[in-house]
C-alpha cells in the first residue's frame, strides 16, 4: 500500500485529543484492526477469482492452442477512494457498509484479443457452482454515452479462511486490447484539470470509440473465418494434432 493510503487508513481510526475516552480508542482500535482484516480477506478473494481465470486460460492453451487473456491485473481500492465513494453515496463509514454498498473494493481487469473471449470468459466464470453473480453491466452491447465499452460483472466467492467462510464480492471488468486502451486514455482525460479545446478532443475520442468498435468487429469476423478453415481438418490430422497438444507444457 502507498503512503496516500496508509495516511488514509490512519485517519479513519486516530481521535483527536478531545475523543481520549478509553472505551472510544478501544473501539476504534478494534475497527481498525477489523478493516485491516476485511481488506486482507478481499485481498485473498482477488487471488481466488484470479486462479479460475488462470485455469481457464490455460485450459484454452491446451485445447486450442491459444490464450484468450492477453493480460491481467488486479486492484484493492484505496481507503481515500472508498471514504470518498461512501461521501457521494451520502453513507456513513462502518464495515457493514462496506460490504453493502462498496461492490468493487477488489478488481480485476482481463483484456482480451476478441470481443468472442470476452463473453465467452464471463460465461465460463459465471457458471461456475461457487460463484454467484450479483450483477451484470453489458458496456459492449450498450456503450456509456462517451464511448466506453467493457464488460462488468459483480461476482460473490467463497474464501475459505483457518476459522471461516466469507462470501466475497469481486468486480471483474473484461474488455479487449484496443477498449483497454481507448478507456485508459479516456481515464487521462478525465481526471486532467486542464484541457484546451476539451469539446473538441472529447468528440474526437468518442469517434475513436467508434472505429473500435467496428476493428474488433472486423477482427472477432477474421479469427472465425480462420478458426472454421482449421475445423476442416482431416479427422486423421485433427487426431494428430491433439496428441501434439498433450505435450505443450502446463504452467
Amino acid at each position: 500500500m502507498d503512503i496516500q493510503s496508509e495516511v488514509a487508513d490512519r485517519s479513519l481510526f486516530v481521535s483527536s485529543p478531545l475523543q481520549s475516552d478509553d472505551g472510544l480508542a478501544r473501539r476504534m482500535l478494534e475497527t481498525a484492526v477489523e478493516y485491516k482484516e476485511l481488506r486482507m480477506m478481499y485481498a485473498c478473494a482477488i487471488k481466488e477469482v484470479q486462479t479460475k481465470f488462470e485455469v481457464l486460460n490455460t485450459e484454452f492453451n491446451i485445447l486450442y492452442k491459444r490464450n484468450p487473456i492477453s493480460s491481467m491485473s488486479t486492484r484493492l481500492k484505496s481507503s481515500s477512494s472508498i471514504i470518498e465513494k461512501l461521501h457521494r453515496k451520502c453513507i456513513g463509514f462502518s464495515l457493514d457498509n462496506l460490504e453493502e454498498y462498496i461492490q468493487d473494493i477488489a478488481g480485476i481487469r482481463i483484456i482480451c484479443s476478441y470481443v468472442d473471449d470476452i463473453y465467452t470468459l464471463a460465461e465460463s466464470i459465471i457458471k461456475q457452482d461457487d460463484i454467484t453473480l450479483v450483477e451484470k453491466k453489458d458496456y459492449i452491447a450498450n456503450p456509456k454515452p462517451n464511448g466506453y465499452r467493457s464488460l462488468h460483472l459483480i461476482i460473490s466467492v467463497p474464501v475459505f479462511f483457518s476459522q471461516q467462510k466469507r462470501d466475497m464480492k469481486v468486480e471483474i471488468q473484461i474488455r479487449t486490447i484496443a477498449m483497454d486502451f481507448w478507456a485508459s486514455l479516456e481515464h487521462q482525460i478525465k481526471y486532467k484539470k486542464v484541457i484546451p479545446d476539451q469539446d473538441n478532443i472529447v468528440a474526437k475520442l468518442r469517434a475513436c470509440a467508434d472505429d473500435i468498435a467496428r476493428i474488433d468487429g472486423e477482427m472477432m469476423e477474421i479469427h472465425r473465418q480462420l478458426e472454421a478453415s482449421e475445423n476442416k481438418e482431416r479427422e486423421e490430422d485433427s487426431l494428430l494434432s491433439m496428441l501434439r497438444k498433450l505435450d505443450t507444457p502446463i504452467s
